[in-house]
């Protein structure tokens, strides 16, 4: 249990899951618990520590996550994650990435998607679901069996509420505001309409240190998409030649948009390679414009580079030396903000004989590796993602079949080459030590060509299961 001071006594401030089990909560006195376990281990609390480390977390969400991240103390995060989850498959996709992400690192944690910054807090922490998405006008129905605690209310309130036998959102919300507010402040209606979204609640984003940023204030409010372009066209260049300054490229940029009802919109674009060319960056942002909600107008626009990495100044050669290699970088970054970089990727070869374990896929601009497939056999150039079995019938063990039906079709082999013997990956699978195969290019009476093998020797029933299997097709 972690312990600190409230005024001059000393209180829970955290426990475990044993500690929960025995009955202990955060805020009861440290004498009482020692009272009734006198074998509980005690540890000082570090708020300050606390707070710098969600700050670090809160960064590095930040630069992978959304633009707009604020720490939720004491033991939280909040993230706007407009305009961002669809780089990450979508917002269930993107909340089960963080929660696994936090679990690799050690750490237990949930993660809810809703409408206002006090609906998903309290979800998070008493909703049962690690991971949660609270489609939009459901947030009352789903904050209604949560207890007061849910809501951030004090505890003299909570108490207090507890005394006239309401312990839960949902009867809190039923019953009438002026008395609420005349008995126990206007703290209880405030939570209630910021959770409900009847009441706006800013989220103060955490930054790096001394991040690249530009802004620009608004005299009048703007909200036509034009008008939002012209303006991106203005910032971008003064960011850039910033970043020129430093010689720095940018590889994620946050568009933060302030409207005049104190909501924000958020545009985020990210690059495979450090980036400050005027043109492409203002393209990807220009194509976000839609996505963006004006409301009432907007009154100010940041521009940020969240994530900036050095960048060589290259020298411009002379056509007339050397030719200039092709640059899909422009290409990939179009693509990836509009499908997620997780859809963008090329394949790699992997020194393995098994042809499924031949090849990974990396980024799409991933440098190229000094190792190749192997020449000596020509390979398929659709490989199937699994091994089709096919009827088929040879005359022996060494030769190719004379025919082979596949999907139905019998097919006359006309020619064939082979056999190329592939055995298993012995020192990965002791199940390997054994297995053969026999992998032979035939050409059917039609002209289309097929990559078969027979899964064994032909002759050892220990090497395989000697049926035939169809794995790939020549173009």
């Amino acid at each position: 249990m972690l312990v600190g001071r409230e005024g001059r006594r000393r209180v829970v401030k955290s426990v475990d899951l044993a500690s929960r089990k025995l009955g202990l909560r955060p805020g009861i006195p440290v004498a009482r618990a020692q009272g009734l376990f006198p074998d509980l281990v005690l540890m000082d609390a570090d708020p300050a520590g606390d707070q710098m480390g969600l700050e670090k977390l809160a960064l590095w969400f930040q630069n992978r996550i959304a633009p707009i991240v604020a720490v939720d103390a004491p033991d939280g995060l909040v993230l706007d994650t407009t305009g961002a989850d669809h780089l990450h498959g979508g917002e269930l996709s993107m909340l089960e990435d963080m929660v696994h992400r936090m679990a690799a690192a050690g750490f237990r944690a949930k993660a809810v998607v809703a409408e206002t910054w006090g609906a998903a807090h309290a979800l998070a922490r008493y909703g049962r679901a690690p991971v949660a998405v609270v489609s939009p006008g459901e947030v009352v129905s789903a904050l209604a069996d949560l207890p007061l605690e849910a809501l951030r209310l004090s505890g003299m309130v909570v108490e207090g509420l507890a005394a006239l036998g309401v312990s839960r959102i949902g009867s809190l919300a039923a019953m009438p505001r002026a008395p609420l507010a005349l008995r126990f402040g206007p703290e209880v209606v405030c939570r209630l309409d910021q959770a409900f979204g009847r009441l706006t609640e800013a989220i103060v984003p955490v930054r790096p240190v001394v991040p690249v940023e530009v802004s620009r204030n608004f005299a009048e409010p703007i909200g036509a998409a034009e008008t939002i372009a012209r303006y991106i066209g203005k910032l971008v260049p003064l960011l850039c030649q910033r970043l020129e300054e430093r010689g720095q490229g940018v590889r994620c940029l946050d568009l933060v948009l302030y409207r005049v009802d104190s909501r924000t919109e958020a545009i985020r674009v990210a690059t495979a390679m450090p980036v400050r060319d005027v043109k492409r960056l203002t393209r990807l942002l220009c194509g976000k414009i839609e996505t963006v909600d004006p409301g009432f107008g907007i009154e100010r626009m940041v521009l940020t580079a969240s994530l900036a990495e050095p960048m060589d100044r290259r020298q411009t050669v002379s056509s007339l030396i050397s030719v200039e290699e092709a640059d899909v970088s422009d290409l990939i970054d179009t693509l990836a903000n509009r499908v997620g970089a997780q859809a963008l990727y090329r394949f790699a070869p992997v020194e393995s004989d098994l042809p499924e374990r031949s090849f990974c896929r990396v980024h799409a601009l991933a440098p190229e590796e000094t190792e190749d497939w192997p020449g000596h056999w020509p390979r398929p150039t659709r490989l199937l993602a699994r091994p089709e079995p096919v009827q088929a019938m040879a005359e022996l063990p060494d030769q190719p079949p004379l025919f082979f039906i596949w999907r139905g079709v019998r097919r006359k082999v006309k020619c064939a080459d082979g056999p190329e013997r592939v055995f298993g990956e012995w020192w990965k699978n002791d199940a390997e030590l054994t297995i053969a195969r026999d992998y032979f290019r035939v050409e059917d009476t039609s002209g289309e060509r097929f990559w078969l093998y027979r899964a064994g020797d032909g002759e050892h029933g220990e090497t395989g299961s000697q049926r035939w299997f169809l794995h790939g097709i020549f173009g």
